[in-house]
């Protein structure tokens, strides 16, 4: 049974043969240095960085649904790099936005 199923994703139009399965894998990476830089502080936040790492995830996603063979690899990535440059861009625009000043105030007491 478990052999059955390793071939059947061995064999996949996207499985581990392919670019179209590595790829996806590798970039992961990204995800993963944005979810390390969540311990930063929000001044050292690129927007334009986040923007783009929110952007790709977001085309991509949709992207990997509607290609042949459907990615599901490719989605899941992109679905985390989205949520993880989204919650940066939150993390900096209430630093710069929504932030009064407390925090400022708190640490020279």
């Amino acid at each position: 049974m478990a052999a059955a199923k390793f071939q059947a994703l061995w064999n996949h139009p996207a499985g581990p043969k392919t670019i179209h399965f590595w790829a996806p894998t590798f970039k992961w990476v990204i995800s993963i240095a944005n979810v390390a830089d969540f311990s930063k502080p929000p001044e050292m936040i690129s927007y334009p960085h986040q923007m783009v790492v929110a952007c790709t995830g977001i085309i991509w996603s949709r992207y990997s649904l509607v290609i042949t063979p459907r990615n599901l690899n490719l989605f899941s990535v992109n679905i985390g790099m989205a949520s993880t440059g989204l919650y940066q861009l939150s993390r900096k625009v209430r630093e710069d936005y929504l932030s009064d000043g407390k925090e400022e105030h708190v640490e020279e007491q």
